[in-house]
């Protein structure tokens, strides 16, 4: 289930919840009982190799990157 980072405008805390996606914009009171807050953009980063060798051998093939995948040297 994703979670939603919001802010309380009233008091300045930051705090997080869970909710299905249906509900994403759904309103959240602050655990202070404030009403008035907003949802916090959270900027999400995945790193990684991408793609894989046939048989799983590492350093068997060119390593993916550049322009187009690594095929151009580049």
């Amino acid at each position: 289930m994703p979670r939603y980072e919001f802010r309380c405008r009233a008091c300045g805390d930051t705090f997080e919840i869970n909710r299905p996606m249906a509900e994403a914009s759904a309103p959240a009171a602050c655990p202070q009982g404030h009403d008035d807050t907003v949802k916090l953009l959270s900027a999400v980063s995945v790193t990684g190799r991408g793609g894989s060798v046939a048989g799983g051998a590492v350093g068997a093939g060119p390593a993916g990157g550049g322009c187009c995948g690594g095929a151009c040297g580049c």
